[in-house]
């Protein structure tokens, strides 16, 4: 996921500090690991601002983006092709819908058929 952009809100209304011993308070990051079973994945087809190419679109993973990276490549080295994994979605080049679901099924995922 992205890193939020920090601004006045988030670091309280401090805009400059003159003490040298001074620390911006830190933001808590609290990512808890979801259990593959908890997870509800959508598989699509989409061929949406990309030049009429189809790639399968998985959404809906929940975790850290560690272990979407992980997943994508999985999926990537599985299918043989090429793709990418960010901002909680997997995008696999190509129609590989069924072995992209039957896939996350074997892993565990509760994953579905979206989009036709």
């Amino acid at each position: 996921m992205k890193p939020k952009k920090r601004s006045l809100e988030n670091l309280g209304g401090i805009m400059y500090s003159t003490n040298p011993d001074f620390e911006y308070p830190a933001e808590e990051v609290n990512e808890e690991r979801v259990s593959n079973q908890q997870q509800d994945l959508r598989v699509t087809l989409d061929r949406k601002n990309r030049g009429g190419k189809a790639v399968t679109l998985i959404t809906g993973f929940r975790g850290n983006d560690d272990d979407l990276q992980q997943l994508g490549k999985m999926l990537k080295t599985k299918c043989g092709v090429g793709g990418s994994a960010k901002d909680g979605e997997i995008i696999i080049q190509g129609d590989f819908r069924e072995k992209v679901l039957t896939l996350l099924q074997k892993e565990g995922f509760k994953a579905k058929k979206s989009g036709g």
